[in-house]
């Protein structure tokens, strides 16, 4: 029996949960986050998933909680319970996947958050229903579901663009695609109903997508001036420190090659050990 109401509360406690332990315990955040180098080199495709359940902070979770919950709840109503986790998992892993697509080459590349998930609901409840109104937070104002659509999926083009903060706009991007595919599938209606809708969201965001991994020199990305611009976070400081670990490993392993395990410093071993865990 579908209750309405259940799954989305259930989805917001765990998103507490488990966001709360990664605020207090950094090696559980970082076991569980996204990363391109566990996912793409030890496979460790579970970080696909759990990564949505770990946020950067409060506002970053409160946000996408408030988000979640008047998206979510609303769909659930009318879609019932199972659909909506589908959805719900169609944007959080496509969000990923999109980011894991972008940033191949970027092995210290990591993110957290349920924002492509977010996204996924928001966005198909646009594909499903495109005439529903979506208001904006602490504004007395309210748009259309297709116009706060293209809005978003521009502005999101130009983050990835231009990289001037540490927003995973990729992922929602990419998980606004993924949610409006599945309720596609899930409601194949849609496609001849809301046609012209779900053409204006998905055409810019798709040829978008294919430039960045296609030709990505037609685009500024990761661009000199917004990098030098800048200030680091504390993400940018982790991956900075890895790679900084990764070439003492690097030099270590060429040592060991060279003239073998005993020619090793005791700092070298504990460094070796260390990576070995």
């Amino acid at each position: 029996m579908n209750t309405p109401g259940v799954l989305t509360f259930l989805l917001i406690v765990t998103n507490v949960f488990f966001s709360y332990r990664g605020f207090k315990d950094t090696s559980f955040f970082f076991k569980y986050r996204f990363e391109v180098e566990q996912v793409t080199v030890y496979k460790d495709y579970k970080r696909l998933f759990t990564s949505g359940f770990l946020h950067v902070g409060w506002m970053h979770l409160i946000f996408n909680m408030l988000a979640l919950y008047f998206f979510s709840l609303s769909l659930e109503a009318s879609l019932g319970t199972g659909e909506v986790l589908i959805l719900y998992t169609a944007g959080l892993v496509g969000g990923n996947l999109i980011s894991l697509l972008i940033h191949k080459n970027d092995s210290s590349y990591g993110s957290v958050g349920a924002s492509g998930a977010v996204f996924g609901i928001m966005f198909s409840s646009i594909a499903l229903f495109p005439g529903m109104k979506m208001g904006l937070f602490l504004l007395p104002i309210s748009l259309p579901g297709w116009l706060f659509g293209l809005a978003f999926i521009l502005f999101s083009i130009y983050g990835i663009r231009s990289r001037s903060n540490n927003i995973g706009h990729d992922a929602h991007l990419g998980g606004a695609l993924a949610g409006m595919l599945v309720a596609i599938l899930l409601h194949p209606s849609a496609l001849s109903n809301n046609l012209p809708t779900i053409l204006i969201l998905t055409v810019p965001a798709i040829v978008f997508l294919y430039i960045i991994v296609k030709r990505p020199s037609l685009l500024l990305v990761d661009n000199l001036f917004f990098r030098k611009r800048r200030q680091l976070t504390v993400e940018d400081k982790y991956n900075m420190r890895k790679r900084n670990k990764q070439e003492e490993l690097d030099q270590v392993l060429e040592k060991i090659h060279t003239k073998g395990m005993s020619s090793l410093s005791k700092k070298e071993k504990e460094l070796l050990q260390e990576f070995s865990r």
